[in-house]
């Protein structure tokens, strides 16, 4: 009988135990991605949260038009109106149906690229901003070099038809996404659904190509841009956001178009349900022996929902954010303040030492609960037992 009781009780031990290591386990395994290449960043740190061959020199199709679009609202007037040229009218592949001499605003060519995909702005663009193709593929790879911060990415056209020589990578494609996204003008046409397009020869409405964004509505989803010639297969670019997490998911050379899409959606899931951004708010202000440092801008990581985390405050104003195994996951810098600014929120410091402020996930707490039910039923059967044999 004793024997019997103490089995039950170590299963029950073994089984709560298990059952939460093996969820925790399952929760962090990434998807298995048939794409050749793909990419997670946070949009907002830049960390990388998932990569398949991130940093492979592959055709992106296009995906080139997000750098296309971005360069042009920076460096463009918006306002400007632009006359089509012959060569434009001509390009293959996807159009507006833009006409030689038609005179189109800037914004509404930057719009006919990245809702339509249309080429044949992609051509009036480069055209207006450099003067020819050639030039604009020399201006824009410099630009995203010098100002985005690409190294691995070379660009021959504005619109991504097929050029042995015009490749990036998922990682820097991401990197050019995260940046565009940064600026409202860029995210207002990423993320436009829908839009009505007057044109000289085409009266129609123009629907975004990323199905996310439409027939396959992924919620939280805040832009995308598709991309196909033969020799890139299909590509995907999308954007979402969900709480204080928001991701870029870059997938290239799918065989078939379902398989970005599945790619995409099951990459987006994995993220959401694993990953967290936190902010150290500006302003905050930490306490170090008689030193006081701040934060000078919102301070945001990412970690996993699983991930504890504290802060780590040096005598030389760095901040560390430490995970609870003692590894530092990024670091900061503070500014350090000549007079104490007692309004903000303060952290008593001694060294290394800090406030710890740590992070608990929905997970984690429904497996406290869980366990702290398997303990009370053995402490129950433990009392029970106890007094039987008390009894006998």
């Amino acid at each position: 009988m004793k024997q019997t009781i103490v089995t039950f009780i170590m299963v029950l031990l073994i089984a709560g135990f298990s059952l939460r290591v093996n969820a925790e386990a399952d929760s962090v395994t990434p998807p298995t991605v048939s794409s050749e290449a793909a990419v997670v960043m946070d949009e907002l740190t830049g960390t990388i949260l998932y990569e398949k061959n991130a940093n492979a020199k592959m055709y992106p199709a296009s995906l080139t038009k997000i750098a296309t679009a971005i360069y042009a609202i920076e460096k463009g007037n918006l306002d400007d109106v632009v006359t089509v040229s012959e060569k434009a009218r001509d390009v293959e592949g996807t159009r507006v149906y833009l006409e030689e001499g038609e005179q189109v605003t800037l914004k509404k060519l930057i719009q006919g690229l990245l809702i339509n995909s249309g080429n044949d702005a992609a051509i009036a663009i480069a055209e207006y901003m450099s003067g020819s193709v050639e030039n604009f593929a020399s201006d824009l790879n410099k630009y995203m070099e010098k100002e985005i911060g690409v190294t691995n990415t070379n660009f021959e056209n504005p619109h991504g038809l097929f050029d042995p020589n015009h490749v990036t990578t998922a990682k820097d494609l991401a990197t050019i996404t995260r940046y565009a996204r940064k600026n409202q003008v860029f995210r207002e046409i990423f993320g436009t659904k829908e839009l009505k397009w007057n044109g000289e020869s085409w009266d129609t409405t123009l629907y975004a190509h990323n199905k996310l964004m439409r027939e396959y509505a992924y919620e939280g989803v805040t832009g995308g841009k598709t991309g196909y010639v033969d020799q890139s297969g299909f590509t995907l670019a999308t954007t979402a956001k969900r709480e204080n997490l928001s991701v870029i998911v870059i997938t290239l050379n799918s065989n078939i178009q379902s398989v970005a899409y599945n790619d995409s959606r099951n990459l987006l899931d994995y993220s959401f349900a694993n990953y967290q951004t936190s902010t150290i708010p500006k302003g905050t202000t930490f306490d170090i022996d008689d030193q006081k440092y701040k934060t000078e801008k919102d301070l945001s990581f990412t970690t996993s929902i699983n991930e504890q985390w504290s802060e780590n405050v040096k005598k030389d104003g760095t901040l560390d954010i430490v995970n609870q195994d003692g590894e530092t996951i990024t670091s900061f810098s503070l500014k350090k303040l000549e007079m104490p600014n007692d309004n903000a929120r303060s952290a008593d410091v001694q060294g290394k030492a800090t406030q710890n402020v740590t992070t608990a996930s929905p997970l984690e707490e429904h497996f406290s609960l869980i366990a702290l039910i398997v303990f009370s039923i053995v402490f129950i059967i433990f009392l029970t037992c106890y007094r039987e044999m008390r009894n006998i």
